[in-house]
C-alpha cells in the first residue's frame, strides 16, 4: 500500500508538472495543481507518523504491563522470603578437651557446646535443648560415639518433650571405636522441645574430632 501510495504521488507531480507547461502563462491553475500535490505529500507523511505513533504506543503499553508483572513477581517473592522464619541449628558435643561424658543417674539430656551455626536462636547450649518458635515440620539428626573403654557403654535417644522419638546404642563387643546416626521428620508446635538424652548409667567418648553432633531445621510451616 505504502509503494502505491507513493507511485500515484509521483504520477500526480508529473501530472502537475506536465500541466503547468502546457498551459504557459495560466499560472493560477498550475499553482493550484501543484498545491494539491503538496497536501497529499503532506497527508501522506502524516498518515505515515500517525502509524508510527499508534505502533510506538502498542510497545510502551506492552513494556509497561510486563513491568507491571515482574514488580508483582518481586512482591511475591519478597513476601515468601519475608514470611517465612529461618530456623536452623548443628552443633558438636565438645568445645574443647576430649574424654567420656557420663555416666550420670539418671537419663540426662546432652549439652552440644561446639556452634557451627544457629538461625533464629531456637538451639539452647547451655541446656541442650532446642524449642520450636513456630509451628511446623522439622527435620532433626544426631550422631553418637560410643565410649573407648574395653567394654562399650553407649545408649542415647532423641526426645520430643518427654517422648522418646529414636534412638543409637553400642552395649556389646570388643572394640571401641564405633558410632551411629539417626533422623527423623516431626511436626512441632510453638513451645515444643527436642534433644538428645543420654541414658542412665551409660557414657560417650567425644574429642575435637566432633564424633557427636545434634542438627536440625524447619522444613515448612504449618
Amino acid at each position: 500500500m505504502e509503494k502505491i501510495a507513493v507511485l500515484v504521488l509521483v504520477l500526480g507531480c508529473c501530472f502537475c508538472a506536465a500541466d503547468s507547461n502546457e498551459k504557459g502563462g495560466q499560472n493560477s491553475g498550475s499553482t493550484s495543481s501543484c498545491d494539491m500535490c503538496s497536501l497529499t505529500t503532506i497527508a501522506l507523511n502524516v498518515g505515515a507518523l500517525g502509524e508510527k505513533v499508534a505502533n510506538m504506543a502498542d510497545k510502551i503499553t506492552f513494556l509497561e504491563t510486563k513491568l507491571q508483572n515482574t514488580d508483582r513477581e518481586v512482591l511475591e517473592l519478597r513476601s515468601l522470603i519475608g514470611g517465612t522464619p529461618q530456623v536452623a541449628f548443628s552443633a558438636a558435643l565438645r568445645d574443647s578437651g576430649s574424654g567420656d561424658i557420663g555416666p550420670f543417674t539418671t537419663a540426662t539430656p546432652l549439652k552440644y557446646k561446639k556452634i557451627f551455626s544457629n538461625y533464629g536462636d531456637c538451639y539452647n547450649p547451655s541446656t541442650g535443648i532446642f524449642t520450636a518458635t513456630v509451628s511446623g515440620v522439622y527435620f532433626f539428626r544426631f550422631s553418637m560415639f560410643n565410649n573407648l573403654s574395653p567394654t562399650p557403654n553407649s545408649v542415647v535417644s532423641l526426645k520430643k518433650n518427654d517422648e522418646r522419638l529414636t534412638s543409637v546404642w553400642d552395649t556389646k563387643g570388643t572394640d571401641s571405636n564405633d558410632m551411629g546416626s539417626n533422623a527423623v521428620v516431626i511436626p512441632l508446635k510453638a513451645g515444643d522441645t527436642v534433644y538428645v538424652e543420654l541414658q542412665e548409667n551409660r557414657l560417650v567418648y567425644d574429642d575435637l574430632m566432633y564424633y557427636n553432633t545434634f542438627s536440625g531445621f524447619l522444613l515448612f510451616t504449618m
